[in-house]
């Protein structure tokens, strides 16, 4: 036995010596790799140092820190980006659910800005500004008539909740002074959601906010008392945003452990989201609509719906973003976005379109248009190599985008010469706000899409349009042919926008406006 334990002894101190050895040789190889690490990233730290003390101006540390980060950044993927924190805050702001400010919705049809709707309960509908005043002022500063951006517009509105904001409007002719302590005004994602028969909605979704499920399931359930059994969810020109909404709203479809999306990266190992069968909506039907600026956060919901067999994607191809980023914040406000990982569909796709060329990225909408993509299904760039199956067997393709079951292609029949100058100028824009001012009380008074129709069809408005159009931009239709071709487009596009006006805001625009939407008119009858 002692014999026997003096060999034991032994191995073990050979095993001991060998990891001792091995456990040196790793704890070397790391100082070696961090060496290596350092030593790659050396030279920008050498050329910052540099230029801190030979350049023959003083360096603004900050401004030139801020231009290397984005420049490194800048080389790697176009979604991996440096936000300096005034755009940080602003593009946060955006998904938030809520932002600080005064509670309006405005539109600048002619170098001017015109509350198109005051958001209920907020701080401007207390204070009494009313749709279809115009704002001269915010504080001392005019911004009416002097081509002041947009945006910059908005910047100015909004401030901290508590805060005071001064704005002079014009109101019939008389200018009005208003003192708004702005609050917290509620961000909604979801643009319109009615019934447009007895058993089909629509919804239509903007964004992929903080507060998108939320809201969805609210229009759902509204959708669901009025008797709905299918769904059109239009998802076109949806940017994306938060990726946890995309999988909440897939869940309320999808039955139980149907996969949605999977993420995978070099350092990130692959995590399976999967639903979790208490979904409110897995009997309804539903059609997806896509197009080319769908991107992000769509694609994830509309690939779950496609592989899954769940429903049919109607439109044109999807942007093509399947890359993942999270976010890094720095103490002086400013933060990154870094990509991770890429997502894939349930069949395995990575719809993330090529990214090698930084120009060709930027230009790849562009491209679509002039290689005929967004007028023919055959011109849709398909790699055949990149095929996967859904889970009822069909062949669904990678490479870029999530390429729809039924393609539609942008509707061409309405471009003339009439309806191009009137687009360039705005015309039917600022003749809504025209009507609405000499309109304001018959249109505020309208609360229900029946009584608007009935307004819309005893108002006039071809007449009162044309005359607009001739005498305020000097355009009117070429012949009696050309009005007949495109009248019923440009005066349902009419109709529409002065709809805006009533209480319905932007449901009345979509509801009158899906009757010459081509997208829509398919995925109504398919």
């Amino acid at each position: 036995m002692r014999k026997y334990s003096s060999v034991w002894v032994a191995l073990l101190g050979v095993l001991v010596g060998a990891l001792s050895v091995l456990t040196v040789q790793k704890a070397q190889e790391n100082r070696r790799m961090l060496r290596t690490e350092f030593k790659d990233w050396r030279k920008l730290n050498l050329v910052l140092q540099s230029l801190d003390e030979n350049y023959v101006d003083t360096v603004d540390r900050k401004a030139v820190t801020d231009a290397a980060i984005s420049a490194a950044l800048g080389a790697l993927d176009p979604h991996s980006v440096y936000m300096p924190p005034a755009i940080l805050e602003e593009s946060e702001t955006e998904l938030a659910g809520n932002f600080d400010g005064i509670g309006i919705q405005f539109n600048v049809p002619n170098d001017t800005a015109i509350v198109l709707e005051v958001i209920p309960g907020g701080p401007s509908e207390k204070i009494g500004l009313q749709p279809g005043d115009r704002i001269l002022k915010v504080d001392e500063k005019n911004i009416a008539g002097v081509r002041f951006p947009q945006d910059s517009m908005v910047r100015k509105m909004r401030g901290p909740s508590g805060s005071k904001v001064h704005l002079t409007v014009l109101r019939d002719g008389e200018t009005v002074p208003f003192e708004i302590t702005r609050g917290k005004i509620p961000v909604n994602s979801v643009d319109a959601a009615f019934m447009v028969d007895d058993t089909t909605g629509y919804l239509r979704l903007g964004k992929f906010a903080r507060t998108t499920y939320q809201e969805v399931l609210s229009a759902s359930e509204k959708l669901l008392s009025q008797g709905m059994k299918r769904l059109i969810f239009d998802l076109r020109d949806n940017g994306g945003g938060f990726f946890d909404q995309s999988l909440y709203l897939a869940d309320m479809f999808l039955p139980k452990d149907a996969l949605i999306v999977y993420l995978e990266g070099r350092n990130r190992s692959r995590q399976d989201y999967t639903a979790s069968g208490r979904g409110k909506m897995q009997d309804i039907a539903i059609d997806v609509l896509i197009n080319e600026n769908s991107a992000s956060s769509s694609e994830i919901f509309a690939g779950a719906i496609q592989d899954n067999d769940r429903g049919k994607i109607i439109g044109r191809r999807s942007f093509g973003k399947g890359l993942v980023q999270e976010p890094l914040y720095f103490n002086d406000g400013s933060g990154l976005r870094i990509t991770v990982a890429r997502y894939h569909t349930p069949s395995g796709r990575c719809i993330q379109k090529p990214y090698s060329s930084s120009e060709d990225y930027a230009y790849d909408i562009y491209y679509r248009y002039r290689d005929g993509e967004m007028l023919n299904a055959d011109s849709v760039k398909v790699d055949k190599s990149e095929a996967f199956h859904t889970v009822g067997g069909r062949t669904v393709y990678g490479g870029g985008g999530i390429i729809p079951d039924i393609f539609v292609p942008i509707d061409t029949t309405k471009a003339s010469n009439f309806y191009v100058a009137c687009n360039k100028k705005a015309t039917a824009m600022r003749f809504a706000s025209w009507w609405f001012d000499s309109h304001k009380a018959q249109l505020q008074a309208i609360g229900d899409f029946a009584s608007l129709n009935k307004y819309l069809d005893s108002a006039g408005l071809e007449s009162a349009f044309l005359r607009f159009a001739a005498s305020k931009d000097g355009l009117k239709p070429s012949s009696a042919s050309e009005w007949a071709s495109e009248k019923s487009y440009m005066m349902t596009a009419v109709r529409a926008l002065v709809g805006r006006y009533s209480k319905l805001g932007d449901e009345a625009f979509y509801h009158i406006y899906l009757a010459v939407d081509n997208v829509f008119g398919v995925a109504i009858v398919s």
